[in-house]
């Protein structure tokens, strides 16, 4: 915010109330110096002021205090007669260049919260650019989505998500690209951008998996480094939920089985996977598309390794179906938000790999036309 001259002017905020600690701690200290012994000297306490105000406050706060600090000095040494000896000249020097380099730490610290503020406002766009916000509701089923980057500040990994409605029913992907935090960017949008596109392009999850297998093919060697070459690949669950029918259709290539959760249990879904996108061209004969009924009420969980492979501080991976299942009750919702606290937990509040999840749930009075 400026004011009229164009000069930068900071907002009030609630924190600058604390301004009147060291602006007391600077009252107090000069007039108890005036009536302590006269061979007591408490000016070089002033000291205190400024450096308690850096923790709170900016550089133009700070400065103010400083320039009261130096001025109570100088008051302190006029009231004794002494203000133009050697001993309190060097008082006052010393405070003013205590007070400066107060300020310049301030001035450092607001440049880079500045800095900092400008990344997480880039990784919020790229998020949202990247993983679109899924509905809270996707043709038949409730959604709810986890996602945790392991990289500081970040807000997407190599962890990826994507969902799209369909004819007669909805598609949903997620996947988990080799490697994790910024550099895999790349390799997830590539990955998003081709599902998004050839999900509304091929009838059957096989032709949807050989094309998304094709894409990555084509275009990884351009994301990858010369000396990774040939060693990039991205795992991927291919989910088909129709609207009328409980029998629900999935492929993966080389990532792991969900997890459906009935009223009183959990149970992997038994898949067959194929290999992980990137390895080679493979073609629709290559995937092996299972079935399984996903029955109103039911909740379907699908996660990445970050996931199950999270460990605690003795070694121990996060026991994800048997924590998922004290929950098996709770809306989509709820369920992310106790397993996103549980998994904390487990890892002493920091992951070392990206994790995502997605909780979808069938209505409990949903009506099929017809069975398979």
């Amino acid at each position: 915010m400026r004011n009229e001259h164009g000069l930068l002017r900071q907002p009030w905020q609630a924190s600058h109330a604390l301004l009147v600690i060291p602006i007391a701690l600077i009252v107090v200290i000069t007039m108890v110096d005036q009536l302590v012994p006269e061979d007591i000297h408490l000016g070089p306490l002033l000291v205190v002021a400024p450096a308690i105000t850096v923790a709170f406050a900016g550089p133009w706060l700070t400065m103010l205090v400083g320039l009261l600090t130096v001025a109570a000095q100088a008051y302190i040494g006029w009231h004794f007669g002494v203000l133009f000896t050697r001993n309190v000249l060097v008082q006052i020097l010393a405070l003013a260049v205590l007070a400066a380099l107060a300020v310049l730490f301030c001035a450092v610290r607001e440049r880079h919260r500045r800095q900092l503020a400008r990344v997480r406002t880039v990784a919020e766009a790229t998020q949202h650019v990247l993983l679109w916000p899924l509905p809270d509701q996707l043709g038949c089923v409730r959604v709810a989505v986890l996602y945790m980057a392991a990289e500081d500040e970040a807000q997407i990994g190599g962890d990826l998500y994507a969902a799209t409605p369909v004819d007669g029913g909805v598609r949903i992907m997620i996947g988990d690209v080799r490697g994790k935090g910024l550099p895999a960017i790349g390799e997830a949008a590539l990955l998003i951008g081709a599902f998004r596109e050839a999900a509304h392009q091929h009838a059957g999850l096989s032709a949807l998996a050989a094309a998304l297998e094709q894409s990555v093919t084509r275009n990884l060697d351009q994301l990858t480094p010369a000396e990774e070459t040939g060693e990039r690949f991205a795992t991927a669950l291919l989910l088909e939920v129709p609207d009328e029918d409980r029998t629900t259709r999935i492929i993966s290539c080389g990532h792991p089985p969900p997890l459906l959760l009935g009223p009183d249990s959990a149970v992997t879904v038994p898949l067959h996977p194929a290999p992980p996108l990137g390895i080679g061209w493979l073609g629709p004969s290559t995937y092996t598309v299972d079935v399984f009924s996903f029955e109103p009420g039911d909740t379907l969980l699908l996660y990445t390794d970050g996931v199950t492979e999270a460990r605690n501080t003795s070694g121990a991976f996060y026991p994800l179906p048997e924590r998922a299942a004290l929950w098996a009750g709770q809306s989509p919702e709820k369920l992310v938000h106790s397993l996103r606290q549980d998994l904390l937990a487990h890892v002493g509040g920091r992951l070392d790999d990206d994790a995502a999840v997605i909780a979808l749930c069938r209505a409990p009075g949903a009506q099929f036309g017809h069975h398979q």
